[in-house]
């Protein structure tokens, strides 16, 4: 879901076991427990809300799935990762909104 150059992405790990799940570019790596869904926003650096893109243009997200791991590539100015209850995995200051601005 993207509004107002604020994109939210759910990942949800419903396999067998947990997962690395890793945000680039900030090579930031947690471990991904089974059965747990997970959110990723970010806010657009541009002034108009578009996005850069990674394959096409104007997508704030790339997600690169493998057998142990997941990788999202974040094109926004910095990101937020939370669980589906809003509660705060990564506390990292990337010097984003405040996180309740992005629900």
């Amino acid at each position: 879901m993207v509004t107002g150059g604020t994109a939210r992405l759910l990942i949800s790990n419903g396999g067998e076991a947990p997962l690395e799940l890793t945000v680039e570019p900030w090579a930031e790596t947690h471990q991904f427990p089974l059965n747990q869904t997970w959110v990723v926003v970010t806010h657009s650096p541009a002034a108009d809300g578009s996005w850069s893109g990674t394959l096409r243009g104007n997508e704030p997200f790339q997600v690169d799935h493998r057998p142990e791991s997941v990788t999202v590539w974040v094109n926004g100015n910095c990101f937020h990762l939370s669980d589906a209850e809003g509660n705060a995995i990564d506390s990292a200051d990337w010097q984003c909104p405040a996180q309740g601005s992005a629900s």
